[in-house]
This record gives structure tokens, sequence and C-alpha cells, in this order.
């Protein structure tokens, strides 16, 4: 298997560290060698977040440069924006349509890129683009988003799913199991394949 690129975007609140902390898990228990890193600066006000995540047979630098990532997913919709600069060609953007508008923007008068999709397809053919918030909401918790797009993120990976079960029952509370293990399949509904074409 070639080394897979993974980068998380979005916004501090979302889930972001524990769907990357998730993937690092998967990717090293289906052995595989993995390296990971996170910025999350001013994440508990709102403030951005990315977090990149490679494994493959031996990984030297946790960074991914740029035209080089195989996914980005992307928990807002500015924030898809932020880092496709990162995206191979062919890539996959994984595009959660929600929109959190910072206070920069609101204050600075900056348009707001309501139209992410269309820009991530001048970058890529493959974009998938779904509300996870509110599939979120509608399984009974936002909260779930990140395993939710992990769902449909597994999709477009080469591990088995019942590893990704096994990580998610290591690193989700008893409590929240079954409702995460729900967000899950319910994200694994969507596939690459049903990706918007130009």
């Amino acid at each position: 298997m070639d080394t897979k690129n993974v980068i998380f975007s979005g916004v501090g609140g979302q889930g972001i560290l524990l769907a990357s902390d998730v993937l690092a898990d998967v990717a090293l228990r289906a052995n595989w060698d993995v390296k990971k890193s996170e910025v999350h600066g001013m994440s508990q006000r709102g403030g951005s977040v990315i977090s990149q995540v490679r494994f493959g047979e031996k990984i030297y630098s946790p960074l991914i440069a740029r035209h080089q990532a195989d996914v980005i997913v992307a928990f807002e919709k500015l924030e898809s924006l932020r880092y496709l600069d990162y995206l191979k060609p062919d890539g996959l953007v994984i595009l959660n349509d929600y929109e959190i508008v910072p206070e920069s923007i609101q204050y600075e008068k900056i348009p707001y890129p309501h139209d992410a999709r269309s820009i991530c397809l001048q970058k890529t053919h493959r974009v998938i683009v779904e509300n996870f918030t509110k599939m979120a909401v509608q399984l009974g918790n936002v909260k779930v988003l990140n395993i939710t797009m992990l769902g449909t993120l597994s999709n477009a990976l080469p591990i088995p799913e019942e590893i990704w079960l096994e990580s998610i029952k290591a690193r989700v509370p008893a409590r929240f199991l079954e409702l995460n293990l729900k967000a899950f399949q319910q994200g694994k509904t969507i596939h690459p394949e049903e990706a918007v074409e130009v």
C-alpha cells in the first residue's frame, strides 16, 4: 500500500482531535507505521484546528506536503478551503455542509465562502458534501459529528471495518459507545463513489 495522507480541519469543539486519534489508532491496529501532528492554538475559543495523519510501510515525517493529501475531512466550509492546496489533484474532500463564521470575517466584513463546494471542485472532481452536523443531531447528539464523518472516511481507506469498530470501542466512554457506533454506521452509508463529478 502506498502512504496515505489525511488532513482533518475544522473549528475547536467539533471533535477533530478525537477523529485523528481514532484514525491513527486504526492504522496502528492494521500494522501500519503512523505519524500524526496537530495544531489547535485557540481551539477552545472556536479557532481553527488541523490534524494530519500519515500511515504506510514507513513514515518519516508527520507533516503532509502540499499537493500530497489523499483526503481532506473538513468539519466546516471555510476550513475545507484553508488547506485545499494540500490536496492531490485526484484527492477526496469530505465536506461538512455547515458554516461557523469567524468573528474576524464578521468584523472586517470579508465575504464568507458559502459556495465552498464549487471552490473545492476547482481542485478535484471528488467532493462529498453532506450536512454531517444535521445527521449527528438527528442521531441524538451533535458531538458524534466526528465519528459520523469517520464512517464516511472509512469507505475511502483500505482498512477493515472491524478494526475501526475496535478503535472506537477502545476510545469512546462506555455510556456513549452505542450512539457512536450508530454514528459510524450512519457515516458509512455515504461512499466516495457518490462524490460530486464535474
